[in-house]
């Protein structure tokens, strides 16, 4: 499991992203690069990494279902992703 500072963070840059789209946005249409530069580095959407909503896992992220394979593996074996099955042919 990843460490809780590791999601604290992927959180908080996810508020930042949204604080500042609207700004960048208006930047980027504008052309103007060197105010662009000079927001937060976090502010831009390519820094988000999508991360496991149960564990915090950054690798093997399904994202149609917002968690790691494990995570999904292990859930769809219970029955808790409704539409989920074992395929068997």
């Amino acid at each position: 499991m990843a460490k809780k500072s590791q999601i604290e963070k992927m959180k908080r840059k996810q508020k930042t992203i949204a604080k500042y789209a609207a700004r960048r946005a208006a930047l980027k249409a504008a052309g103007d690069y060197a105010a662009l530069a000079e927001l937060p580095r976090d502010a831009s959407p390519t820094r988000h990494k999508s991360r496991c909503a149960v564990t915090g896992r950054s690798k093997a992220f399904l994202r149609y279902f917002g968690i790691s394979r494990l995570q999904f593996r292990e859930m769809a074996h219970k029955g808790q992703l409704p539409g989920v099955k074992k395929a068997s042919w």
